[in-house]
């Protein structure tokens, strides 16, 4: 799974000792990220409502698209956040939340292949994103501008 999703080695509180957080309404918009290979990623999330926000993805190169993914950040009834991402249109995999602040969500599944972890968070007015392994190996990371801007 390849998406935009967030990195930054910041200090956060395990969520089991907040209480839930509301659906981050600070990730919503058309966010894209232009790599001077021709390579190019594009995220969208439209805004918290229904206890949901829906999101999609697509990564390329030139005017091939190589990979999708449907996603959604969702509330639990009676428990937290979960964000649920199904790459290709499959399967889809949840990863419950695990950590936040007022501009970052970390959502984590140790039994999931990759990755294991998934973090967003705002810097500078654009949308950062990280995934990786549990431990923080094989991260791959994303810092998009948004769409239309610079």
């Amino acid at each position: 799974m390849r998406f935009a999703i967030a990195a930054a080695i910041m200090a956060t509180t395990p969520v089991a000792a907040q209480e839930i957080p509301a659906l981050p309404g600070w990730m919503a918009g058309a966010w894209q990220q232009e790599g001077a290979d021709g390579a190019w990623a594009d995220e969208y999330w439209t805004p918290p409502r229904g206890h949901m926000m829906i999101g999609a993805a697509r990564i390329g190169k030139g005017s091939a698209p190589a990979i999708f993914e449907h996603t959604r950040i969702v509330r639990k009834e009676g428990t937290s956040l979960a964000f649920i991402a199904q790459p290709g249109g499959g399967s889809a995999a949840e990863f419950p939340l695990v950590a936040y602040d007022g501009n970052m969500v970390e959502f984590a599944n140790p039994a999931h292949d990759y990755p294991q972890r998934i973090r967003y968070w705002r810097e500078n007015g654009r949308l950062r994103a990280r995934i990786s392994l549990m431990d923080g190996s094989k991260a791959q990371e994303w810092d998009y501008a948004p769409m239309g801007g610079s």
